[in-house]
């Protein structure tokens, strides 16, 4: 008898797949879909739509969040504390801090399904640090750690606390609505070190593989993989296509409940995406770039990660949010530096005029130019001449123009540090002659001189120097000549430049490893105009009237160049083959028979349709240059293409020369 009562509670504590939500909007939208779960795993995985818990209607409703390491980095772009407050979470804490009791209170744990968070979970449950226990593991849980996890609550007898057990398939980073990252550090370096066993790369692999598949899982989406033959990229796509073969052979799966028609859904639209792997050796070049885009230029010099920008010098030690609820950020991020400061200048000018409206139905007399915390509400209050009706409106108006001036004041603040940054590094003229690089008008004569030059830190120039090594003659975008790699490298040493970085690119290039790019580079084309944009600038405290210095060079950054991977999704979208495509794989995890066609076949035999949507996702680090060249091209597509670009880690270019430094210590 006492054998039956344990397997039966042990049966009680069992694991369920999250049910598959229908998103609301947009289906390719990851930043929403992504927080949409987290808040029915505080709502305690409720399917009612209504997901804000009011903790002043319902004392119950208070509850403690325990994340991990991970899951901290899942939330964090997500959720502000304010709206944990607003969901009934009054505590949040790491499961590996030093946590009291507290009875009564329902506990939300939300971790990955390790090891050591299993014996946390374990003991706190043995212990009764909290009341109900609700268990939501960021990936699958494996049936070995189920077990134990079971059996461990059975033995110390806790297992009533248990309310419920959940595989929520959210292992990734939403970081915008068309951009996710897995927070997998150091892919590149792990992949490319020959010192790695076989079964850490296999590792890597698995977990690429799985955190692809939370993605995918969370948006309702069963695309079709293609991916070039012989790297990561093939593995991966090998291991997803079993994971979403496997998930699709279950009766009840986080993809069958997507309505008919919809994206992923079991009906098998037509609107099925792409799901386009790439190996970051596809195109390097791009990973070490200049940039003049504005989120390029923020991951680049201010260090963003995570959606909040390091304490930079350049900042003065202080740090900003970025995120979806920025409308600057997200109206401006691919526009190119001179553009941001004209329009920093007409949101501040579009504010004045609304307080000036404010003043002039009220009769008040707030200051425009005042800081945000020296305009008074009362202001408005003492006005004799302000009707009722107007100052209820202005009143309302109130807290949405003293956001929008806190929004203005942050993102001058950034765009001055950035100009700070480009006039202290002459960021231009190295963002100009790699432009000109990838559009095959520059010399080896006007990169050595470029180098030899006082401007710029060493770091910047070996970073012309590798995209000038990576892109390759104009003509042939074969090797460069021994002779003019010999010259770029004593230019490299007598400027302080550690060339581990370059030996390790050069070494790869000759052994035909990481592929020339064939004359594609990140957006840009300003060409040598900009060189002059930041020589007339007079001082970096204030960005009005800015403008005007823009307005001899801002006609010329309408003709983009792509990056290399880009051109690649722009061939894989419109099923054109290209040289470049044309032996990639195709893998439909839908279909009965498991099967590969490449790109060439299918389009030679007319099985290959159009796609209006797709996921890039880059192993071995990706960026906001890229993402800026895709998102650019799907703009101006005709029809417009929907485009969500993901990678293992967004990767600045400084962090991409350490891993190759790194890697040319080794090697």
């Amino acid at each position: 008898k006492k054998s039956k009562a344990k397997y039966g509670e042990t049966q009680r504590v069992c694991v369920r797949e999250r049910e598959r939500y229908p998103s609301e909007g947009d289906t390719m939208d990851v930043r929403r879909a992504q927080k949409q779960l987290l808040l029915r795993i505080l709502a305690l995985n409720s399917k009612h739509s209504q997901i804000s818990i009011d903790p002043s209607h319902d004392s119950s409703s208070y509850k403690v969040l325990i994340l991990d390491a991970v899951t901290k980095d899942i939330v964090a772009p997500l959720i502000r504390v304010d709206e944990l407050r607003s969901n009934g979470v009054t505590l949040h804490m790491q499961i590996t801090a030093d946590r009291q009791p507290i009875p009564d209170v329902a506990a939300v744990y939300f971790v990955e399904p390790s090891d050591e968070n299993i014996s946390r979970i374990i003991d706190d449950a043995t212990r009764g640090v909290y009341d109900s226990f609700y268990l939501n593991f960021s990936s699958q849980i494996c049936p070995a750690a189920m077990e134990r996890l079971a059996t461990g609550l059975v033995e110390s007898n806790a297992s009533g606390r248990v309310e419920q057990v959940f595989d929520q398939y959210a292992r990734f980073v939403a970081l915008d609505s068309n951009i996710f990252s897995l927070g997998l550090p150091n892919v590149y370096l792990e992949l490319n070190d020959p010192r790695s066993k076989d079964s850490a790369v296999e590792g890597i692999i698995n977990r690429i593989a799985d955190g692809i598949f939370c993605a995918l899982a969370t948006v309702g989406s069963v695309p079709i993989i293609c991916a070039p033959p012989g790297g990561a990229a093939e593995h991966v796509a090998r291991a997803l296509d079993q994971r979403l073969r496997d998930a699709l052979k279950t009766r009840t799966n986080v993809f069958s409940e997507a309505p008919e028609g919809q994206i992923g859904g079991q009906a098998g639209g037509s609107e099925r995406p792409l799901l386009c792997l790439f190996d970051r050796n596809f195109e390097l070049s791009v990973a070490v770039q200049h940039a003049w885009a504005y989120k390029s230029l923020v991951h680049d010099v201010l260090g963003l990660k995570l959606n909040r920008t390091s304490a930079s010098p350049y900042l003065d030690g202080k740090s900003y949010d970025l995120d979806a609820n920025d409308f600057f950020w997200e109206a401006h991020g691919v526009d190119q530096f001179p553009k941001i400061a004209e329009e920093v200048e007409n949101e501040l000018r579009r504010y004045k005029h609304a307080v000036e409206e404010v003043n002039r139905s009220t009769g008040a007399n707030i200051d425009p130019n005042a800081a945000i915390n020296e305009i008074d509400p009362s202001e408005l209050m003492s006005s004799t001449h302000s009707s009722t009706k107007g100052l209820k409106s202005a009143l309302t108006a109130l807290p949405e123009l003293t956001e929008r001036k806190k929004n203005i004041d942050k993102h001058t603040n950034i765009a001055t540090a950035l100009l700070r940054a480009i006039k202290e590094r002459k960021l231009d003229h190295f963002y100009n002659l790699e432009e000109e690089m990838i559009a095959g008008k520059s010399s080896t004569q006007s990169v050595l001189e470029q180098l030899r030059g006082s401007e710029g830190s060493p770091e910047d120039k070996l970073r012309l120097a590798l995209v000038w090594l990576l892109l390759g003659p104009p003509a042939s975008r074969a090797a460069r000549s021994e002779e003019d790699c010999a010259s770029v490298e004593a230019c490299l040493g007598q400027c302080g430049c550690n060339v581990a970085a370059w030996n390790y690119v050069k070494r790869m290039m000759r052994m035909n490893l990481i592929r020339s790019s064939d004359g594609a580079g990140g957006p840009g084309g300003a060409g040598a105009a900009t060189a002059d944009f930041l020589g007339n600038l007079q001082g970096l405290g204030n960005l009005q009237g800015l403008s005007s210095l823009t307005k001899g060079v801002k006609n010329l950054l309408t003709g983009e160049q792509e990056a290399a991977v880009t051109v690649a999704v722009e061939a894989l979208m419109e099923g054109r083959a290209s040289p470049a495509t044309e032996k990639h794989l195709m893998l439909d995890s839908k279909k009965a028979v498991p099967g590969e066609a490449t790109v060439g076949s299918a389009v030679a035999s007319g099985a290959y349709r159009n796609h209006h949507s797709a996921i890039v996702f880059l192993i071995g680090g990706g960026n906001y240059t890229e993402w800026a060249s895709l998102a650019s091209w799907a703009a101006r597509a005709q029809p417009k293409k929907t485009i969500v670009y993901g990678a293992d880690e967004l990767v600045s270019p400084d962090e991409m020369v350490h891993a190759l430094e790194t890697l040319g210590k080794i090697v």
